[in-house]
């Protein structure tokens, strides 16, 4: 298998560093608000105010992205995050934290988020060339999962027992060192030849048949995601009555498969072709939602949550390059952005409805209801779906 770039290697080491600090923070923010409430709708609340950038800034980003230097715009929104983190850590010394105080901080490294992510993945293809995309976005999740879900969720539960600011001081340490590397990275901006048009992505996903109806079912997906996973905190410590450790290990088997995933993915395309593997993953997570809302304990649901990590890597991998070979270079940040936006943006209802939906029916309801809609959008999604692939396919 062809090697990647060096440029690509140090950007990969910045994914890697700066998603072991995210994966500590995406333990202990949850953790932190159990300290503060049990209730189901506070946790969605928090949960929903990571997302809900995602709805708000997206297009702005997308522009942004567009205009300027994206690796300076990289180091320098991990710089920010550095600060944000740095306060909460702060905070959470002096007793200061409250729901009302989770969610402005929550909703502000979401907003950074919008920002880093669509930059990153608007800068790879410059640093990669199109024929190892697969390859390097499968890397690039590997990197993700191993940080976010892997390694970062049980050392964050770990040190949050130890010390509760100390997690939160591990994040602002990371983003800073991710900055450092970013920095680095050669600059390649592409300056666009007309006036960076916010709406211009928005026109050119609408004709866009693959990557319209690709955006759309992955918004109902995250969705249905947030619906069933923004009380998952409690339903493994109230319902499977497990401790806050045993809550960052099902985190980790989730990011289990997803390395699986990410590691197998570019083989596993040249064999299936990237249809088959997008349509097995759906059909996959669907099936697994509805299970897990079931799971009788813990090997039950680690289990489930494992697979669904993995089937979620491959989506990821395979619609990513699809969007990375597909979109010209000089919209790339604006197509990414409307992507984002219709992708993403439903997700702070989803958790809101499916911590209001756990508080009133009980906290295994989500997740069947999740997969059953999943696996309707999926049938009403495969008449596009499967002959603007095969159009799409590299020959």
């Amino acid at each position: 298998m062809p090697s990647l770039p060096r440029a690509y290697r140090r950007l990969w080491w910045a994914t890697g560093i700066d998603s072991l600090g995210n994966g500590v923070f995406t333990a202990t923010l949850p953790l932190l608000t159990v300290t503060v409430s049990h209730d189901a709708r506070d946790m969605a609340l928090v949960s929903a105010a990571t997302y809900l950038p995602w709805l708000l800034l997206s297009l702005v980003a997308g522009s942004v992205v567009d205009r300027v230097d994206r690796i300076t715009l990289m180091w320098r929104t991990q710089t920010l995050q550095a600060l944000i983190v740095g306060v909460l850590a702060v905070l959470v010394a002096a007793g200061g934290v409250t729901v009302p105080v989770l969610v402005v901080l929550a909703f502000a490294l979401g907003s950074c988020d919008v920002f880093y992510d669509n930059a990153a993945q608007t800068a790879l293809p410059d640093l990669v060339p199109k024929t190892l995309l697969d390859q390097a976005n499968g890397s690039q999740q590997v990197a993700l999962v191993v940080g976010r879900q892997f390694v970062g969720p049980p050392l964050g539960s770990l040190f949050f027992a130890l010390a509760w600011t100390l997690p939160f001081a591990v994040d602002a340490v990371s983003f800073v060192a991710a900055a450092l590397l970013l920095a680095g990275l050669p600059r390649r901006r592409h300056v666009p030849s007309e006036r960076a048009k916010v709406l211009d992505g928005l026109r050119w996903l609408r004709k866009h048949r693959l990557l319209r109806t690709l955006a759309l079912l992955l918004g109902v997906n995250t969705f249905c995601g947030q619906f069933g996973n923004a009380t998952l905190v409690l339903f493994v410590t109230d319902v499977l009555h497990l401790g806050a450790g045993v809550f960052g290990l099902l985190l980790a088997g989730a990011a289990a498969g997803g390395v699986a995933g990410g590691l197998v993915i570019a083989r596993l395309v040249a064999r299936l072709g990237d249809l088959r593997a997008l349509l097995v993953s759906l059909a996959l997570n669907a099936v697994v939602f509805v299970g897990m809302g079931f799971s009788p304990n813990v090997a039950v649901l680690g289990g489930l949550l494992a697979v669904s990590g993995f089937v979620t890597t491959i989506w990821n991998v395979v619609t990513v390059s699809v969007r990375q070979r597909e979109v010209p270079a000089s919209l790339l940040g604006r197509v990414n952005s409307m992507y984002r936006l219709l992708g993403w943006g439903l997700m702070p209802l989803g958790a809101l409805t499916g911590g209001l939906l756990a508080h009133r029916f009980g906290l295994r309801v989500p997740y069947p209801v999740a997969g059953v809609v999943r696996g309707l959008a999926l049938l009403a999604a495969l008449p596009v779906l499967i002959p603007a692939m095969r159009d799409a396919a590299p020959r």
